[in-house]
């Protein structure tokens, strides 16, 4: 089976790409991740994963562009569903360069975190696939997240401290999430 799987970033890669490999699965990498921000976040985000992408030998289609305005444009017209919009947004173009790729199936790395809201990506995951005719390849990758976390800690990579967007770093660094 030919795999398209979008990359949140290169932390979360590990584990997920070496499982998805022993199963016998060709690979593609896919980043497109317009809802980190800073814009040296979305930077130090792009290189670990560079490192990650040269040590995996992972071939990987690659979205460099800073997406402040399109993630904005997206996730503003609904606050209170602004997670499940961002999904929306970053796994709608996942599962069309899946099609344009010639690829049997996509998945993302979201579903390694267990700070994602797992449900919403895989809900998400399942529409966009219905949508576009590609199939989600569903699984729940949260029992790896520590072993993809040590495998970044030995390469080194940047390790992040929030989900990326502005909103979440917000959170993240003021107090909790009141909508969790």
């Amino acid at each position: 089976m030919k795999l398209l799987l979008h990359i949140c970033c290169g932390v979360c890669l590990g584990a997920p790409l070496k499982q998805l490999r022993n199963s016998g699965v060709d690979v593609i990498g896919f980043f497109y991740n317009p809802n980190i921000h800073p814009f040296l976040e979305f930077q130090k985000r792009l290189r670990a994963l560079r490192i990650a992408q040269e040590a995996e030998r992972l071939e990987l289609v690659c979205h460099e562009d800073y997406g402040l305005y399109e993630f904005l444009k997206a996730v503003r017209p609904d606050d209170v569903n602004r997670c499940e919009q961002c999904y929306l947004l970053r796994l709608r173009a996942a599962a069309l360069a899946a099609k344009a790729q010639g690829c049997d199936a996509f998945a993302t790395t979201l579903l390694i975190s267990p700070h994602q809201k797992h449900e919403r990506v895989r809900s998400v995951g399942e529409q966009v696939g219905a949508e576009t005719g590609v199939r989600f390849d569903y699984h729940d990758w949260r029992p790896l997240f520590h072993e993809s976390h040590e495998q970044a800690k030995k390469r080194s990579l940047y390790r992040q401290q929030y989900c990326g967007c502005i909103f979440s770093e917000y959170e993240r660094f003021r107090g909790a999430d009141p909508r969790r």
